[in-house]
């Protein structure tokens, strides 16, 4: 016969919390502060909410000739649609306007490759105004936003969607969007009266 194995009884043992255990108030207490110092880090791409009945009361700096700033979609549609770029403004918003098209928007679309080179040829147009770019990245949407929320002399033209909600969170900049036959612009202040 073989010899008896002995086996331990439960609970006989002492159990101990361990040092790093979560329960001890000191690392809970690091925990903590190490998430408040992610949250710091992060990049803040929400913009407080405003209340719409707010927007054109601040802006006064939106006024003729209009400087449009163009988005690489807005184009593309622009395209699609058979509208001529600057006249196709000018008729939307009866006045002179100019586009404006940045560095990242410019390398978006030599991004996109030769069934964009069409585009490509509309944004290099001596009518559009060229702005340089000093950030890290061609990520477009995100230049656009920061360029907006500077100085708001700009009307966005786009149609992306996630964009144009990013814009409309942000009082006093209008959004020109490409429709059908023409552009549409939303939230533009009608004349001040004296």
């Amino acid at each position: 016969m073989g010899k008896a194995k002995k086996t331990r009884k439960f609970a006989t043992v002492k159990r101990m919390i361990g040092s790093r255990d979560s329960r001890l108030k000191a690392n809970a207490d690091k925990a903590a502060e190490e998430n408040k110092k992610k949250d710091a880090d992060e990049l803040v791409r929400e913009i407080p909410q405003v209340a719409s009945s707010l927007f054109f009361q601040y802006n006064e700096a939106l006024r003729p000739p209009y400087s449009i700033l163009v988005d690489t979609n807005f184009i593309n549609f622009s395209i699609q649609k058979k509208l001529e770029l600057v006249q196709a403004m000018m008729d939307c918003l009866y006045a002179k306007s100019t586009p404006v098209i940045t560095d990242c928007v410019m390398a978006e679309l030599e991004k996109l490759g030769p069934r964009y080179r069409i585009a490509l040829r509309i944004a290099k147009d001596p009518r559009f105004e060229r702005l340089k770019c000093d950030h890290k990245g061609t990520y477009a949407d995100d230049c656009i936003v920061n360029r907006v929320m500077q100085n708001k002399v700009y009307i966005v033209a786009t149609n992306d969607v996630d964009l144009k909600r990013r814009i409309r969170k942000i009082p006093g900049v209008p959004i020109m969007s490409c429709g059908t036959g023409k552009y549409v612009i939303e939230r533009l202040p009608d004349a001040p009266e004296k």
